[in-house]
C-alpha cells in the first residue's frame, strides 16, 4: 500500500515582503501667473523597492483656469500603483513637473516638487509647494528669457535626492494638490506597525525614520 502524501498546511508560509498600493490622482494646481499647463509625475524609490503593477510614469492633459475667483487648474488626473519591498527604507516619493508656453509659445518648466507617499492606510490629500531653478546672473536671466530656455533639471527626480541641492538656486512658484488612497498589506507581519493614531508604538517609528532618511 502507497504511503498518503503530507496535506499542505493551511497557514500559508511568513511573508517576506510587504505590499504598498497607491491610487489616487493629481487634482489640481495653483498658479496664477500662469495658464494652459500640464504636468508630469514619476516615482522615486530606494533599492528595495520594485513596482509590481501599475504605472511609474504619466504625462497630463493641457488645462486652463477655472473662471471662478480660484482660478485653479484642474486635471484630476489618475495614479495608479503597486509597490513590494522588505523594509520602509527609501519609501516611495512622487516628483511633479508643471510645463507651459511662455511668451514665444515654447514649452518650459514652471514648477517642481516632490512629496512621500503617505505610509498610513487611509484617504489622504497634500499640497506640494512647487519651484524652479533660478539662472545666478542677471546676464543669464536675461539671455535665458531671449532664448526661450530656462534653466531646468536634466532629470526632474533629482528634486527628491538631496545630491547637490545646497548649491541649486531656487524660486518658490505655485501649488500643486494629490489626493492618495493608501493601502498596505503584510506590513504588521513583518513587524511594522502603521495604524492611524499609532504614534507611539516603536515599529511605527522605524518606518518614519525610514521615510525621512530617504
Amino acid at each position: 500500500m502507497a504511503a498518503s502524501s503530507p496535506s499542505p498546511s493551511p497557514f500559508p508560509p511568513n511573508p517576506t515582503v510587504f505590499l504598498l498600493m497607491v491610487n489616487g490622482q493629481i487634482e489640481s494646481a495653483q498658479f496664477p501667473e500662469f495658464d494652459d499647463l500640464y504636468c508630469k509625475y514619476g516615482f522615486v524609490y530606494g533599492y528595495d523597492w520594485a513596482p509590481t503593477s501599475g504605472l511609474e510614469e504619466g504625462i497630463s492633459q493641457i488645462t486652463s483656469k477655472s473662471r471662478d475667483a480660484r482660478q485653479d487648474l484642474v486635471w484630476n488626473f489618475p495614479i495608479d500603483i503597486t509597490f513590494k519591498s522588505t523594509n520602509p527604507f527609501g519609501w516611495p516619493q512622487i516628483v511633479i513637473s508643471v510645463y507651459g508656453p511662455d511668451i514665444f509659445g515654447n514649452d518650459v518648466v514652471r514648477g517642481y516638487g516632490a512629496v512621500h507617499v503617505p505610509f498610513t492606510p487611509g484617504r489622504h490629500k497634500r499640497t506640494i509647494p512647487m519651484f524652479v531653478p533660478e539662472s545666478t546672473s542677471k546676464l543669464q536671466k536675461f539671455t535665458s528669457w531671449l532664448t526661450g530656455r530656462r534653466p531646468e533639471f536634466v532629470d526632474p527626480k533629482v528634486v527628491a535626492r538631496g545630491e547637490g541641492r545646497e548649491v541649486t538656486r531656487v524660486r518658490s512658484q505655485g501649488f500643486v494638490t494629490l489626493s492618495f488612497n493608501v493601502v498596505t498589506k503584510d506590513m504588521k507581519k513583518l513587524g511594522y506597525d502603521v495604524s492611524p493614531g499609532n504614534t507611539s508604538n516603536p515599529s511605527l517609528t522605524s518606518v518614519t525614520e525610514g521615510v525621512h532618511k530617504y
